[in-house]
């Protein structure tokens, strides 16, 4: 067994490694951009190399770099965790070459599934269902229409290299593709230095469901069982569960054969994913394997109690699997949700900025935490805006679902705008908890924007006894106050009062009750007992004998609630107060709509209109480079651009003005 492994990458996954490596006994080495000083996956380990500047072409992708640190510090073997050099051959080769243990697969298994046309070839010949499509990359845009013309729409445009979302474009017809191909192209290029594309047939309303697989160097290959990955944006993974909702014995077994043919179809050694693309009437082809460990590694370490790092290591040091596939017996239901630093309420764009508070669910039987923040931490613009994963299980699908929820609203996260209430509201959607997903399930369910302030008839019944009995307790302590002045009336915090909620006002009345506070509400009494204090952020209580956890804060006069999904500024008010507010005149919005603003912090990639162009309805505007991804922000009417402020390689602040139009007569 190794004395001392290095981990090449950052974040929670070189955190979550850490754990394991320290659990058995070995040394970890962490390495770490000029960004990154002071991380936590930097405080974490038992050594820490700085690797070069915050680009991580410069660092996390330096292979010279790495193979210096790894020399300095006497690594005997690496552990790429996901993303950054995990799936690069060539990576694996130099480590090779330095006698130093790759904690992966071969080279060769990494570069036949890397390219997703040698993949889809090897899985066709290893008897495993693939997609109808393009047998190699189109050469231009003609030739992709030549062949969807043949595939017939829609189709998907995927690149023949890497993963993670990244260079892919639906297109539905002849102008989707004409208009697809360019950006997955150029997507494709700057991701992964390769801009090869090819052309697959789409599956209408598809699941996402992937089949984990473990391999030893002595011929064994066992699979763990499937993860249901549908609930995504922009391909991107966003909650993963394992079991599949969809699946039964049969295409369980079906798949797991599969999977294994095409891992010893390539000699493949260590963990490993393969996916695949799943109708609704379970019918399932292969999507692409990936090499490596996968994010949502979790659910599976939960359903059947191997570690995946472990098995990994174990592997790596030339050990056999201990275990056959009879050996893998599966219990319970778990659930990933990625926690991302990102703003769902204004189209998902990323933040960026200092994690001011960041407190965790306790961790239990039923929940854990795989981060690589702690409070204090900075999400930078350079890497993936990933804060966390969270992870919950229970006996039953439902009991990770519920667990997963009160998790979520006890995670608390300020400084950044964060996912935290918008995966709680994909939780709470009756699509969702009837096990009826596909990938097309946010645009589907959310297709209007995500509006956390739109506050469903659940939420009001939650929010409004909690907003009056939070106001009691401060109205209670500032009577307390000492040297007030004479003559003036008690401060009351019983009585009748106006709980506003910016879209709706609720007249109630907070009265003593045998067990604490009782709110008179809409005709009922609601009782509501908590411990809570003025100093404390979040509200763990029960409102009508029901056990809830709101997060809370105050804003001036205001108070800030956020549960299930709902956040909503929040003022009690008497009577009195409430009358007069209403007569306040409502504050004027400045008038942005002259100008194209950037929805977030990134790089100006192309500027398709000059100053003095007419432009019209939906015509690209800019094209934003924000964590790794191309945004394309359009004109919303026609109109004429007088300025443009801005140039190709700048970096942009969100709301940073990009181009100014001519005024509207």
């Amino acid at each position: 067994m190794f004395s001392k492994i290095l981990i090449a990458n950052r974040g929670e996954i070189a955190c979550r490694v850490m754990r394991s490596a320290r659990r058995m006994g070995i040394g970890t080495v962490a390495v770490y951009s000029e960004a990154d000083e002071g991380a936590l996956h930097v405080r974490t380990a038992d050594e820490a190399v700085c690797i070069g500047p915050a680009a991580a072409a410069e660092s996390y992708l330096d292979v010279d770099a790495l193979l210096a640190a790894i020399a300095g510090t006497g690594a005997e073997a690496v552990h790429p965790g996901y993303g950054f050099l995990s799936e690069s051959a060539p990576f694996a080769e130099a480590l090779a070459a330095a006698n130093v243990a790759f904690i992966g697969p071969p080279p060769g298994a990494i570069a036949a599934m890397g390219d997703k046309l040698a993949a889809r070839r090897i899985a066709a010949e290893a008897g495993v269902a693939i997609i109808p499509g393009t047998d190699g990359a189109v050469a231009d845009v003609d030739e992709a229409i030549e062949a969807a013309r043949g595939i017939g729409y829609p189709v998907m445009l995927k690149a023949a290299a890497g993963g993670g979302g990244k260079g892919m474009r639906l297109a539905w017809d002849e102008d989707g593709l004409r208009e697809g191909m360019a950006s997955a192209v150029n997507e494709a290029t700057a991701a992964f230095g390769d801009g090869r594309v090819f052309v697959e047939r789409f599956i209408e309303d598809p699941r996402h469901v992937e089949m984990q697989v473990l391999a030893d160097g002595a011929g064994t290959v066992v699979h763990l069982g499937e993860r249901e990955c549908s609930i995504q944006r922009r391909h991107q993974k966003v909650i993963e569960e394992a079991p599949s909702p969809l699946l039964d014995d049969a295409t369980r077994a079906a798949m797991g054969a599969q999977a294994c043919a095409l891992a010893a179809a390539v000699g493949y050694r260590s963990a490993g994913t393969v996916e695949f693309v799943a109708d609704q009437q379970r019918n399932f082809y292969f999507l692409e394997m990936n090499t490596r460990l996968q994010v949502e590694h979790p659910v599976t370490e939960l359903t059947t109690g191997i570690d995946l790092v472990e098995q990994q290591i174990r592997i790596a040091a030339g050990e056999p699997l201990g275990f056959g596939q009879e050996d893998v017996v599966r219990r319970g239901w778990a659930m990933e949700c990625r926690i991302y630093a990102e703003d769902p309420a204004r189209g998902f764009v990323p933040s960026i900025g200092r994690l001011s508070r960041y407190r965790e669910p306790p961790a239990s039987d039923s929940c854990r935490v795989d981060a690589g923040v702690d409070e204090g931490s900075e999400i930078s613009m350079f890497y993936d805006p990933m804060i966390a994963k969270l992870v919950t299980y229970g006996a039953d699908r439902a009991a990770a679902t519920a667990a997963m929820q009160d998790a979520l609203d006890r995670y608390e996260i300020t400084g950044v705008a964060h996912n935290a209430g918008f995966l709680s509201a994909v939780l709470g959607r009756a699509r969702f908890a009837e096990g009826r997903l596909s990938t097309a399930f946010i645009e589907e369910e959310f297709g209007t924007g995500f509006d956390p302030s739109a506050l469903s008839d659940e939420a009001r019944a939650v929010l409004v006894p909690v907003a009056a009995l939070v106001h009691a307790r401060l109205a209670a302590r500032a009577g307390r106050i000492s040297g007030q002045v004479e003559g003036l009336p008690p401060v009351r915090h019983t009585g009748d009062w106006v709980v506003d909620l910016g879209r709706s006002t609720h007249d109630v009345r907070i009265g003593e009750g045998a067990d604490g506070l009782v709110v008179e509400h809409e005709g009922s009494t609601v009782p509501v007992a908590s411990a809570w204090q003025p100093h404390e952020s979040l509200f763990a209580g029960t409102v009508a004998g029901v056990p809830v956890a709101v997060q809370v804060a105050r804003e001036g006069t205001a108070l800030s609630l956020r549960w299930r999904g709902a956040e909503v500024r929040a003022r009690v008010r008497t009577p009195r107060a409430a009358e007069l507010a209403a007569t306040m005149p409502a504050k004027a919005e400045l008038d942005m709509s002259r100008f194209l603003l950037s929805p977030m912090p990134g790089l100006v990639v192309a500027l398709p209109a000059a100053e003095g162009d007419e432009v019209r309805a939906g015509q690209p505007l800019a094209i934003v480079d924000a964590m790794k991804m191309e945004n394309v922000l359009r004109a919303e009417r026609d109109g004429r651009v007088v300025a443009v402020h801005a140039k190709v390689g700048d970096s942009l602040a969100a709301d940073q003005v990009i181009m100014e139009f001519a005024a509207q007569e």
